[in-house]
């Protein structure tokens, strides 16, 4: 088995670490060397390998993403609209995506795509393929699949925000909840 080296190692400690300490911060005021800190190094082994904060943030939405689109991938059923729906609904939930770290993670994600052009792009791949996946699930579904898939993608939004803004753990079942009965009322 071929050896792992230190550099992926390394850089999946500090995108963890970024994780970690956004979430408990609430906020993008965390320095390198907190973050550094919290993954065992140096900072300057942190600016090595990221350049910047900034950097180092956009390298962890990466991941964020990355997750998130495998838990999609994974769920989805081939032929069944419905059952495609509910299992993308459900991905947005799902354990490795919805806990307090990650969704302080993506609320401060949106803050930094408004000035920055990265995470601004990131965001909109984000938001064409969530729209684009909804869209095609919902066609055989509703007559208005632009219209549900758009309120669908703002409800899921507005539940990541009205969870990080909530104190104590994050509920997935009330998420999944409130989602899944827009579903049930937009295609009644």
């Amino acid at each position: 088995m071929p050896k792992l080296g230190a550099e992926p190692i390394r850089k999946a400690a500090l995108i963890n670490a970024t994780i970690s300490e956004v979430g408990r911060a609430g906020s993008l005021d965390v320095t390198v060397a907190q973050i550094a800190r919290a993954a065992g190094m140096s900072p300057a082994l942190a600016h090595h390998y990221f350049g910047s904060k900034e950097q180092i943030f956009l390298a962890a939405m990466r991941h964020i993403l990355s997750v998130y689109g495998r838990s999609v991938r994974s769920s989805l059923p081939r032929n069944d609209a419905r059952a495609r729906l509910n299992a993308i609904a459900r991905a947005n939930f799902a354990p490795e995506n919805f806990q307090r770290e990650i969704i302080s993670a993506w609320v401060n994600f949106y803050a930094l795509a408004l000035i920055n052009r990265q995470a601004a792009r990131l965001l909109k791949i984000y938001h064409r393929r969530l729209r684009s996946n909804l869209i095609s699930t919902l066609r055989p579904l509703t007559d208005h699949p632009v219209r549900t898939a758009e309120t669908l993608g703002a409800l899921i939004d507005g539940v990541y925000l009205r969870a990080v803004l909530t104190p104590g753990p994050v509920d997935s079942d009330a998420a999944l909840t409130t989602i899944t009965e827009y579903i049930e009322e937009a295609l009644a």
